[in-house]
């Protein structure tokens, strides 16, 4: 058993730091292209299934309420948590509309939004990111290194593993870094 945590957690260090590494101006540019949206009047919607439904919610309240220090509330909301509208999309019209619809109606022209799909090909998340692009809004993908996410996103953050548990620590790992650059970016100077 050691061998094997130990062997996990070395992948998930690997993967992370390397992901990391490469992608420091992007981060940047993400965190930039965030607090600028936020300071305008903008807001973020973040999407996602599964471990990442779950992943959009746990960085809507990181905005919401606050990651590293004492600030004013942020604009962020996650369209994986209203069991009414996800459930009456689902079944008046189908699952893979059950974010289009959200970003049809409350997403506006220089929002973000951030699509986590560790494939890069959710249908549900496909749809919405399109529609949002449309729309004027501006596409923040976390994905692996395939699928479609990569192609429509103004930035994509594309984590270099197959293994899905990796790409999720990854993506929440990243989510934490932009929360805390855009804290800063906004509130510390």
């Amino acid at each position: 058993m050691e061998k094997i945590i130990l062997e996990i957690l070395n992948q998930s260090v690997k993967v992370k730091q390397n992901f990391i590494m490469e992608n420091i101006a992007l981060i940047e540019k993400g965190a930039i292209m965030m607090a600028k949206a936020l300071k305008q009047g903008n807001k973020i919607l973040l999407i996602g299934n599964g471990g990442s439904a779950a992943d959009a919610q746990h960085i809507a309240a990181e905005f919401v309420n606050r990651f590293q220090m004492e600030r004013k509330p942020l604009a962020a909301i996650a369209l994986t948590t209203d069991t009414s509208i996800i459930t009456s999309i689902g079944n008046d019209y189908s699952f893979d509309d059950i974010f289009l619809k959200q970003v049809q109606a409350i997403g506006k022209k220089q929002d973000i939004i951030i699509c986590l799909s560790t494939s890069g090909n959710s249908l549900n998340v496909i749809k919405a990111a399109l529609e949002a692009k449309s729309m004027e809004l501006k596409i923040i993908g976390m994905s692996g290194t395939k699928g479609k996410l990569k192609k429509i996103s103004d930035i994509a953050f594309c984590i270099d593993s197959k293994i899905t548990a990796r790409i999720q620590e990854t993506h929440i790992t990243l989510a934490h870094i932009l929360c805390d650059l855009t804290e800063r970016i906004l509130f510390d100077g």
